[in-house]
């Protein structure tokens, strides 16, 4: 009966979309469910679970094949029927235009000056008052919800669909060809997405806002493009979650995965000095592309991680133990200079291992932006690829500099700089105590380019 099920289907085409069972489809959907819903790949397997999740996401497509609702003309016909949407829903379109901005895409270009926002004198309209959806805001929710609209012919949001993108820029979106370019990088976090939200998000289409882009924080101006602030965001993550890449991230970073081993005679004691000092035996930790490389609780860590027997019982019970932890953070006051110089050797050495597990060079990545054929795709996993090796190499001279610098204090027997109560000022160690880590993602607690210890 399947055999004959199928050929059915195949001799449905020229006339319409083929007659597809619907719980075949389910059953691919479920089974796409769970393998994006399992454990993550081993090391080095990312790439095949990317393939196999690629091809269930193609069945189920092929299948659903002239299912969509397809609007004539391009999304920008019908930005004026957007705009003439929205004032009747209450929303003011006063002081803004949709434009286009080239490679950025369409977003909105501001008509006059604006003032500093202040949250308190906001006021969105009913529209966002009155529908409990966008109250939420969930992507999911979003999606299934103008995926339901999309399919009504009188729905009141076809304004707004209609000018949504057919296609994004994220990796989700990207070939089977451009995936790969991007697996170039460091063990890749393009996994990442495919992984987390490959089926849902593939298949919950135009669940993205129309028109924001990059991030920045400035106060636009007339005929200057309007932007909205994303956060604290690296170019990675807006590779990934956004589909751009920000040139100029002053929050731009690499993640590192340090921990201290298990297995180690110190372990219990390096764990206990770290958890005084708020900080977990093993994390993720950023390398900054900013100077300087190195955070207040990374430095910490490292300084407890290349400590001696001798020093760990100085900073558990020896004299102003409290003072030593709440100094570990501050680059003034080093645990010995021979401290300093294991810690900055660390960094150096694993700052160029970590360059090494690349598969282009720096010098490869500029000659190729030159090529004026590579697509928008791989040029951008160019760039972030650029990026991070550029952060990398910073933290790895600046590892040789600070080993450098700390061995000529040592050959010199240079006084320790001691650490008093005095020297805090207000706040001085929240960084330390509080923690600036690098949190987990809000979409995924999961990233192929960690490196542990």
């Amino acid at each position: 009966m399947g055999k004959k099920s199928r050929a059915k289907t195949q001799k449905a085409g020229p006339s319409g979309p083929a007659a597809t069972s619907p719980k075949e489809t389910m059953n691919l959907i479920s089974e796409l469910l769970q393998k994006c819903s399992g454990a993550a790949p081993s090391q080095g397997k990312e790439w095949e679970e990317y393939v196999q999740i690629r091809a269930l996401v193609e069945k189920i497509r092929k299948k659903q094949k002239g299912l969509s609702v397809v609007f004539e003309g391009s999304r920008e016909d019908y930005f004026p029927e957007l705009t003439a949407w929205a004032e009747r829903c209450g929303a003011s379109c006063e002081g803004f235009e949709i434009a286009c901005f080239g490679d950025e895409g369409c977003g909105l270009r501001a008509t006059r000056d604006y003032p500093r926002f202040n949250p308190r004198r906001s006021a969105s309209g009913p529209l966002y008052g009155q529908d409990r959806i966008l109250q939420a805001m969930g992507n999911v929710t979003l999606a299934l919800h103008l995926l339901c609209e999309r399919a009504t012919p009188d729905s009141p949001w076809q304004p707004y669909i209609k000018t949504l993108p057919a296609v994004y820029d994220t990796p989700l979106y990207f070939e089977e060809e451009e995936c790969a370019t991007c697996w170039a990088r460091r063990l890749s976090n393009t996994a990442e997405p495919i992984q987390e939200h490959g089926a849902s998000v593939r298949l919950l289409l135009q669940s993205h806002p129309l028109i924001f882009r990059h991030s920045l924080t400035h106060l636009p101006r007339p005929s200057s493009q309007i932007y909205i602030f994303y956060g604290t965001r690296s170019n990675a993550e807006f590779v990934v979650h956004n589909g751009f890449f920000f040139e100029g991230n002053a929050h731009d970073r690499v993640k590192i995965k340090l921990g201290v081993s298990k297995s180690e005679r110190l372990y219990a004691m390096k764990a206990e000095v770290l958890a005084r000092a708020g900080i977990p035996a093993s994390s993720v930790f950023a390398l900054h592309g900013g100077d300087p490389p190195v955070s207040a609780q990374l430095l910490a860590f490292l300084r407890v991680f290349c400590m001696t027997e001798e020093e760990l019982c100085e900073y558990l019970a020896g004299d102003r133990a409290i003072d030593k932890i709440v100094a570990l953070g501050n680059a003034d006051f080093p645990v010995s200079w021979e401290n300093e110089i294991k810690l900055w050797t660390f960094l150096e050495t694993r700052a160029a291992l970590l360059l090494k597990t690349y598969k282009t060079t720096s010098e490869e990545d500029r000659a190729s932006l030159q090529n004026p054929d590579l697509s928008p795709h791989a040029r951008m996993a160019a760039r972030l690829r650029l990026a991070e090796k550029e952060i990398l190499e910073r933290a790895a001279t600046t590892g040789r500099a600070e080993r450098l610098r700390f061995g000529e204090r040592l050959r010199e027997g240079a006084v320790l700089p001691v650490y008093r109560e005095s020297h805090a000022t207000a706040g001085e160690n929240e960084p330390l105590l509080n923690g600036d880590r690098e949190k987990p993602s809000t979409q995924t607690n999961r990233d192929a380019s960690e490196i542990w210890e």
